[in-house]
């Protein structure tokens, strides 16, 4: 896609830094959905749940984040369409990672996020989690099951922890 500064999967973990982390945000139009790796980049655990508010701010407390907790790159999710075609929350997801990426030089990918809202809620049912618990931590599992998906792909890759 033209004027797109994602990176594909070479080319980013050509860009990060080794032993840093990586997080993983799952974008919802009222909160972002944080997970960040070890540093072995094996495992994802959720962190924190961002409410958002206009995006400069949203941008600048991501990254405070990321430089507190030393990320090397970001992982975002892309909320496909069942069939693979983009709709408007990947079109809007496209948009904050072009915006986003004028704010930083950490090196950013999309990550197919399909069913990973489900997956976690579905879970979280199954352990018989109140809606006000799922509500508060959907986001964020969400978010760690993005970026476990990525993490996943890597170690089938031999490039994992």
């Amino acid at each position: 896609m033209a004027n797109d500064p994602t990176l594909s999967l070479d080319d980013f973990l050509a860009a990060v830094p080794e032993r840093t982390r990586l997080i993983g945000l799952d974008l919802g139009t009222k909160t972002i959905g944080l997970a960040l790796s070890d540093l072995g980049r094996g495992i994802a655990s959720p962190m924190e749940t961002i409410r958002r508010k206009k995006f400069t701010q949203d941008a600048e407390q991501l990254l405070k984040i990321c430089a507190d907790q030393e990320v090397g790159g970001i992982v975002l999710g892309l909320p496909l369409n069942m069939d693979g075609s983009e709709g408007p929350r990947a079109q809007a997801t496209r948009a904050f990672t072009r915006n986003l990426a004028q704010k930083t030089e950490l090196p950013i990918t999309l990550w197919d996020e399909r069913l990973s809202t489900a997956a976690v809620t579905r879970t979280l049912l199954e352990a018989d989690s109140s809606r006000a618990k799922r509500a508060e931590v959907v986001d964020k599992m969400a978010a760690a099951y993005i970026l476990q998906g990525f993490l996943d792909r890597l170690g089938h890759m031999g490039l994992g922890s």
